[in-house]
């Protein structure tokens, strides 16, 4: 019974963040509490990145430019998801860079029109990932690179839960608002699970410092941007959500591949 609740969390989890197909078994009958799934969130994020992983293996092995293979293995990731986090990425820039206040951020917020800012985040958000991904295929064998993935993909999940139950809502209305906020056990399941999964999975091709420091580092960004969201918005909401989840992703695979 415990491990089939802790699947069908899982399977809620991957159906929420990714457009995985989930098979209709794991919500007949069962009660869909998104809130509870937040804890596994870090177990979607293992299964969403684990093709990109394996494409990186496979290319690695076989010679494939870095820089292709690093655009090939985002392009997967970002198509699993349907571009869910780099959508929250590129309102939230939107609105922060043109809002002068909170109600003008929040309504900039929901439009969705993409304007300069959001642009301009998402050709970074991409060109940073790419290049990023492509110097640990360059510098790591194909399955310490592979890992690589997986272990920023599990991580970054278990910080946008820490950003969701660390700030009220901003907005009473939207997806977020009205799921309610992820409690301390659901927050304190979802950290565990992606420190320790980017734990174990980094060990194995870095430094044990090393590891620490991406970790920290990525940390200390989704701490920053945190800070930023109460300033601007006094809260959060479903796009600040994923774009904590985008920062810590980009943040860590820089910090892993100047560390590599």
């Amino acid at each position: 019974m415990i491990l089939d609740g802790f699947l069908t969390r899982v399977m809620h989890a991957l159906s929420f963040l990714s457009r995985v197909p989930v098979h209709d078994s794991f919500f007949q009958g069962r009660k869909v509490d998104m809130l509870a799934a937040t804890r596994v969130f870090p177990m979607a994020g293992l299964l969403i990145a684990l093709p990109s992983a394996i494409l990186v293996s496979i290319l690695h092995h076989a010679h494939a430019d870095p820089l292709l293979t690093a655009a090939l293995a985002l392009a997967v990731a970002t198509a699993l998801t349907g571009a869910l986090h780099e959508d929250g990425l590129a309102d939230t820039a939107d609105g922060f860079g043109g809002g002068a206040d909170k109600e003008r951020s929040l309504t900039i917020m929901k439009d969705s029109r993409i304007g300069s800012y959001g642009a301009i985040a998402l050709i970074l958000s991409f060109m940073v990932r790419v290049a990023a991904i492509a110097i640990l295929i360059r510098e790591l064998p194909g399955l310490a690179s592979a890992a690589s993935l997986i272990a920023v993909a599990s991580f970054s999940r278990a910080i946008m839960v820490w950003h969701w139950h660390g700030l009220p809502p901003a907005r009473q209305a939207g997806v977020a608002a009205s799921l309610g906020q992820p409690g301390t056990t659901d927050r304190n399941h979802a950290l565990a699970y992606g420190i320790v999964i980017a734990c174990m999975v980094l060990f194995l091709s870095y430094a044990v410092v090393a590891a620490i420091v991406a970790i920290a580092a990525s940390f200390a960004a989704a701490h920053l941007f945190k800070r930023l969201c109460l300033r601007k918005i006094d809260g959060h909401t479903g796009d600040t959500i994923g774009a904590t989840q985008q920062i810590t992703e980009i943040v860590m695979l820089v910090a892993l591949a100047l560390l590599a």
